[in-house]
């Protein structure tokens, strides 16, 4: 009721746009907070999915992410929440580690892992957010000493774990992968002093890699993570299965490679992604018709799906009219 009466009141003669954090609320209750008869939220933000590296519901502990899981969980809320109410769809926050250091790679494969998880996620249903610095490819600044951290979670964590006599290495092994500082690290603006942030003293330290990961250097070049995110939003503006597509998981049980399929009047978008740092085999679903690549990761690509050998963490959007 104070919501109806929030959004009468005060949302809709302001026509703005509101968004409800319901961190562990249910599909159910989201299609009430968010439903497109419009009289309370415009969307919701959902963190299901960011408990997958999580085993048993328990955040401190090194596990690797369920990606079958994962899948599951986006496949729950696409089809749920269409043509009912609005999925708010993210990857991070500030309360959440840098996805390509969670979900990606941080090395060699960086920037094509990256871009993977960019098209995974801008390929859906919802309104996608951008996290600061996403949009270069940031990664967790991987802190070694207790006192480099913030977060009083991550303090009173290392305290209650260290009095029940667990090794501090293992702690910060955790922390590194787990905190939420791990998102909170200044922007990264080019490779000068404190990456231009600052001329003072920043609240907390830097990640080690500023000097070849930042804004300057993705402005330059062409083939950076930031371009990819100009290329997604120009095609959420040009396209309308993105907005209005259904949503069809093609590969549920495949640990490895996300395939999925939007369809809407006509047009059918089929995007396949390869989550891991292997090479992958992928056959696609039974296709008919041509098809158009209108976004890859990798620099080329074929202009038709057909069965392949995905290269690590590669990605694809093929588009038939």
């Amino acid at each position: 009721t104070f919501l109806r009466e929030m959004n009468r009141d005060v949302f809709t003669p302001r026509n703005l746009m509101t968004v409800g954090e319901m961190s562990s609320t249910t599909l159910e209750n989201c299609q009430q907070y968010a439903a497109l008869s419009g009289d309370e939220l415009s969307m919701t933000f959902n963190f299901h999915h960011l408990k997958v590296d999580y085993p048993n519901g328990e955040k401190w502990t090194l596990a690797k992410p369920d990606y079958v899981a994962l899948k599951a969980l986006f496949r729950h809320w696409q089809q749920g929440m269409h043509n009912v109410a609005w999925n708010a769809l993210f990857w991070c926050n500030h309360d959440q580690p840098r996805i390509v250091s969670r979900f990606g790679d941080e090395g060699e494969y960086r920037v094509p892992a990256a871009k993977m998880l960019a098209m995974a996620l801008h390929g859906m249903q919802g309104t996608p957010y951008i996290y600061q610095g996403e949009e270069i490819g940031m990664t967790n600044p991987h802190f070694t000493r207790i006192t480099d951290y913030r977060d009083v979670e991550s303090h009173n964590m290392f305290a209650a774990l260290r009095a029940a006599g667990r090794d501090p290495d293992e702690l910060l092994a955790i922390l590194a992968s787990k905190s939420r500082d791990n998102s909170r690290t200044p922007m990264q603006w080019d490779n000068g002093k404190n990456a231009g942030f600052t001329q003072g003293e920043p609240w907390i330290s830097l990640c080690d890699n500023y000097t070849e990961v930042n804004v300057a250097a993705a402005l330059r070049d062409e083939n950076s993570v930031f371009y990819t995110y100009q290329k997604l939003i120009a095609l959420r503006k040009t396209q309308p299965v993105l907005i209005w597509g259904n949503y069809q998981d093609l590969l549920p049980d495949s640990p490895s490679v996300w395939c999925y399929r939007r369809q809407w009047q006509g047009q059918t978008l089929l995007v396949v992604a390869n989550l891991s740092d292997q090479c992958q085999e992928w056959h696609p679903p039974h296709i008919k018709g041509q098809w158009q690549a209108l976004l890859h990761n990798y620099g080329e690509v074929a202009s038709q799906p057909a069965a392949m050998t995905l290269r690590p963490f590669e990605a694809i959007w093929w588009l038939q009219r």
